[in-house]
């Protein structure tokens, strides 16, 4: 590609999985980079888009989607299937000439690339089972960390969502490589703060025991609050039991009807083992909901003092903390005060300009043809 031609947008072919929080930030990165002369050729894995990702993903013009449904690398037995995918993601990158390779996933990393490769750690299958289940993982997760690993030492930079996360993954894998930590954001847009009912909400997988849901159930019957949990309850062979608990289970929501809930609710809970960043705490937050969060060191790190953080293991400190917030609606007040003012720092449009500077740095130290575009605003 001409060097010279200065109306040709950034080609960035980028890889997403849709059935977490990767969706969310990939859509809003999009979003965000559109003032920008950037055009994203986005590859969705894991599984089919639903009909409201289709709906979030075509009113992006900046964005050309390849969907597939190959297989995640932490999913179960899914190095066929990844084998699989690699020609057609090469094929892909010589049929759009990208110029930068944007990884959401770490296994990509070490293909023959012929543009700089970076590679977010969003999460890692090696430090979910250190902080879930405080040990190493088993011997089954041997040819994860060994492709994992291999992936990301082949890429130019690796990002992180949180300096927690960054710390994890260089001591799990030893890296070497450049890094940088830039903070997920979340679009304000479709948000907002309406009366308050009294209710505690929390969502995510789920399924997965990293969002300790679990002891949110256990502490229900010592609340006096309403307790609502949105998100999918069915994955592979995990699921929740929620017949033996008050709490209610709202299912796996669009977009704009978690922006209702949220809305609506006074605190929202997650007691995380494990939250590299924390998406839906970000949502909650300026949704005007004050903040219980598992007491873990990346939202220690990302929240500082404007939540209320508890054991991530004692269900009855969960209950007191919440009941201590409903009952004193000043300190209620305050917390969502404070978090929803310390939610405005993390815009959609500072880690657009942080991920637009980090793409120039890359072609430049990579030599790569295209050095200048027109991709200010």
């Amino acid at each position: 590609m001409d060097a010279a031609d200065h109306t040709s947008p950034l080609k960035v072919l980028m890889t997403a999985d849709t059935v977490g929080g990767v969706w969310t930030y990939t859509i809003d990165l999009c979003k965000a980079l559109s003032g920008y002369n950037v055009h994203f050729y986005l590859v969705t894995l894991g599984a089919r888009m639903q009909e409201w990702q289709k709906k979030e993903v075509d009113e992006l013009g900046n964005v050309t989607v390849y969907e597939t449904d190959f297989q995640l690398e932490w999913m179960e037995n899914p190095w066929e299937d990844i084998s699989n995918s690699e020609a057609y993601l090469l094929s892909l990158q010589k049929a759009v000439q990208a110029d930068i390779i944007h990884l959401n996933g770490y296994v990509y990393g070490s293909l023959n690339w012929e543009a700089p490769v970076l590679i977010v750690a969003h999460s890692d299958v090696y430090s979910w089972w250190r902080a879930v289940k405080k040990q190493e993982p088993p011997v089954e997760c041997n040819m994860y960390f060994t492709k994992v690993r291999n992936g990301l030492l082949h890429a130019n930079h690796i990002v992180a969502p949180s300096q927690a996360m960054m710390s994890e993954v260089n001591t799990i894998y030893g890296l070497q490589q450049n890094h940088s930590i830039i903070y997920n954001a979340r679009s304000a847009a479709h948000l907002f703060t309406a009366e308050k009912d009294g209710s505690v909400m929390c969502m995510g997988r789920i399924w997965d025991e990293a969002k300790n849901v679990q002891l949110l159930m256990q502490a229900s019957p010592k609340m006096n609050n309403q307790v609502k949990i949105a998100g999918d309850n069915h994955f592979q062979h995990n699921t929740l039991d929620f017949s033996q608990s008050k709490v209610r289970n709202l299912g796996k929501l669009s977009s704009l009807q978690i922006a209702k809930e949220l809305s609506t609710a006074s605190i929202y809970a997650l007691p995380a083992k494990y939250e590299p960043f924390g998406l839906s705490v970000l949502e909650a937050a300026i949704s005007g909901c004050a903040l219980v969060l598992g007491d873990i060191p990346s939202l220690r790190e990302i929240w500082k003092d404007n939540a209320i953080f508890v054991d991530t293991d004692q269900a009855d400190e969960l209950a007191g903390a919440i009941n201590n917030l409903m009952n004193d609606r000043n300190e209620l007040e305050n917390m969502s005060l404070k978090a929803q003012n310390h939610a405005m720092q993390f815009s959609t449009q500072r880690m657009a300009a942080e991920y637009m500077n980090l793409y120039r740095r890359l072609i430049q130290e990579c030599n790569h043809p295209v050095l200048e575009k027109n991709t200010s605003k």
